[in-house]
């Protein structure tokens, strides 16, 4: 079955726009910066630079992940914020939807993680080249059939948290890649960054950022 890429039209809904940082809700199904190929290149920062002409990356969202992403707005707050995430001075937090009851109520999962080449854009568990990578989790509210958690991730590798709830034996909802049978059959990916909290680049203001949820 072939993929076709097709985002939801509109301007990324806007949280807070400063001289320095813009901060946004990114929906689920747009890109964060252009894919590989003409028919990928619509995404958040190319309908962002209409409106802030000097927008730059600083760090990106899955495509099928929504929620709060920033970016600066000069080359100063670039590297500012660059650092913030490099030296892992940011707090993030997501909300997901996993398959199955997740026991216990509070966890970590700590796994090395690389990409797994012959299967990307998938990524894996990788005890010889991996790199260290460390979610812990919050369980909100669980029944038998799913569970509603908040996770915090310690590290920012890529599809991380992806990778790591499956491991648990509990993938989130609507993954098309780490989740299998009914699980994978879900209109999005239930996973949200919900809240961002970070160090403004000129004040030196911790400042936070969030989302609502929208499942």
């Amino acid at each position: 079955m072939s993929y076709t890429y097709d985002p939801p039209p509109g301007l990324p809904e806007i949280i807070h726009a400063d001289h320095e940082i813009l901060i946004i809700d990114k929906p689920s199904g747009l890109l964060s910066v252009p894919g590989k190929g003409e028919d990928k290149a619509d995404c958040a920062i190319g309908r962002l630079r209409g409106a802030f002409p000097t927008i730059l990356l600083v760090h990106r969202l899955d495509q099928d992940t929504s929620g709060v992403m920033v970016f600066a707005l000069t080359p100063h707050a670039q590297r500012h914020l660059s650092k913030q995430f490099e030296d892992r001075r940011t707090k993030k937090a997501y909300v997901a939807r996993l398959s199955g009851r997740l026991q216990p109520k509070t966890g970590r999962v700590e796994l090395p993680l690389g990409v797994d080449w012959p299967n990307r854009p998938r990524q894996k568990v990788d005890y010889e080249k991996g790199r260290p990578a460390q979610t812990d989790w919050r369980v909100m509210k669980n029944n038998a059939m799913e569970t509603r958690v908040r996770l915090y991730p310690r590290t920012g590798r890529s599809h991380q948290l992806r990778v790591h709830m499956a491991e648990t034996g509990h993938p989130i909802l609507g993954d098309p890649l780490y989740a299998t049978g009914a699980a994978a059959e879900h209109p999005r990916l239930m996973l949200h960054a919900e809240s961002l909290r970070l160090k403004h680049p000129e004040t030196g203001v911790q400042q936070s950022f969030n989302a609502p949820v929208p499942f």
